[in-house]
């Protein structure tokens, strides 16, 4: 893996559980670590759903090897979240391989 390949800035967060004012269980995100990253890829799909067609916006990163990273986790990238829907390891923990999805509405705007 080149570094110099590694010129955008990710963020991987994790959910945790917090208690709200009334008791209730409440699911937020944190930062689990900020990265240096590689955009491979970028597509968007379209795919069927019970309301009709939606498009998914799709995008693939790579970063260099950080252990803990699986698809519960999320990505922000450039003020938007991604999905995580696949983690590959590279190499021999060289790197990681983080393919990630998100509705193209939420990507593009809501004209997409």
């Amino acid at each position: 893996m080149q570094s110099g390949k590694l010129t955008r800035v990710i963020a991987i967060q994790s959910a945790t559980s917090t208690v709200d004012d009334y008791g209730s269980p409440v699911k937020a995100w944190a930062n689990q670590g900020t990265y240096r990253a590689e955009v491979v890829e970028r597509s968007t799909t379209e795919f069927m759903q019970t309301g009709g067609a939606t498009d998914e916006a799709v995008i693939v990163f790579r970063i260099r090897f950080v252990s803990g990273v699986s698809n519960t986790n999320r990505v922000s990238f450039d003020g938007k979240t991604y999905q995580i829907k696949e983690v590959t390891e590279l190499g021999r923990r060289k790197g990681l391989e983080l393919r990630c999805a998100a509705l193209a509405a939420q990507v593009y705007g809501e004209g997409a």
